[in-house]
Parts: structure tokens; sequence; C-alpha cells
């Protein structure tokens, strides 16, 4: 989704709740949507104060919040520690995600057939699915086939002992 219109219905959003739009809030949503990528609360506060170093933390946690509740940016759970947040919703409402243990890498995929398996499961017990989140977490192909991830080697820290 285009950004003016990300901007467009969130300031809708804002007067509708009697809010004001400010440059902080908007420029946190401008760094919100500048990614496909998933990101934290203080993923977001690094980007926000790289365009507006007067950005505090707790406007971005309140701004992440009021996102949310407007429905432009979803609050996924990958299964760290963290809330992650997922600006591609908007585009790709029936996305999944798929977690490597081994190096976190998260890939998102969509496919029909999973959509009408969870169709049938819900009307097959009386349900009418107002929300939908599927998350996979397997092994990576790479790990099986070379005994090491090279995302995963990217993560440790170096072991080099200088003398």
């Amino acid at each position: 989704m285009q950004l003016a219109h990300v901007q467009d219905r969130f300031e809708a959003f804002l007067k509708e709740k009697g809010l004001r739009h400010t440059p902080q809030r908007e420029g946190i949503v401008n760094s919100a949507f500048a990614t496909t990528e998933h990101f934290t609360a203080d993923e977001l506060w690094d980007r926000a104060r790289r365009h507006d170093a007067s950005t505090s933390r707790a406007t971005v946690y309140r701004t992440l919040s009021l996102l949310v509740e407007s429905g432009l940016l979803h609050e996924i759970d990958l299964g760290k520690e963290n809330k992650h947040y997922d600006p591609n919703f908007l585009d790709h409402p029936d996305h999944n995600h798929l977690i490597c243990t081994d190096c976190d890498k998260v890939v998102e995929f969509e496919d029909d057939h999973i959509n009408l398996l969870e169709d049938c499961i819900t009307r097959r017990l009386g349900f009418k699915p107002t929300r939908k989140m599927i998350r996979i977490e397997a092994s990576c192909d790479e790990l099986k086939r070379f005994g090491a991830c090279s995302r995963n080697r990217e993560k440790e820290p170096s072991c080099e002992i200088e003398e």
C-alpha cells in the first residue's frame, strides 16, 4: 500500500479519536512503512530517530498501539521475546510466517490450500474467522545440506583471541 494512503488513513483515525497529528507521529509512520520487513519497537525507534532526533521511545510505543488499533499495522508473535510488527498485512492480509529455528530467518508465504483448509475447519466447527495467523517453526534446508547455516554464523560473536 502506498505511504500516502497509509498516512491519510492514520490521520483520519487520529482525527476520529480526537488526537493530534504531530511531526513525530508522521516520522514514525514513515519509518514503519518504509520497509516490508518485520520490526520491533526499538528498531522502529532507531529508524524514526534518524529522521527526527526528538522522537521519544514513549511516542513510538503509543504510535505503534494506535497503528495496531487502526488496523494499519499488525502485531505478530515470531516466537521471540520481543513483539514484532508487520507492515505487510494491508497488501497481503492472508500471508503466514515460516521461521527458521536455527537462524531466525522469517519467510512470508501465502497458500490457497491453507486458506481452503482454514475455511473448511472453521465452518465445520461453527465459527467465522475474524483474524488468522499461522506461524510455522522449522529448520532450514541450508543447515541440513551443509551442516551449518550461514545466517546463524553471522549472528554468533567472533571468538578470535587477540595476542
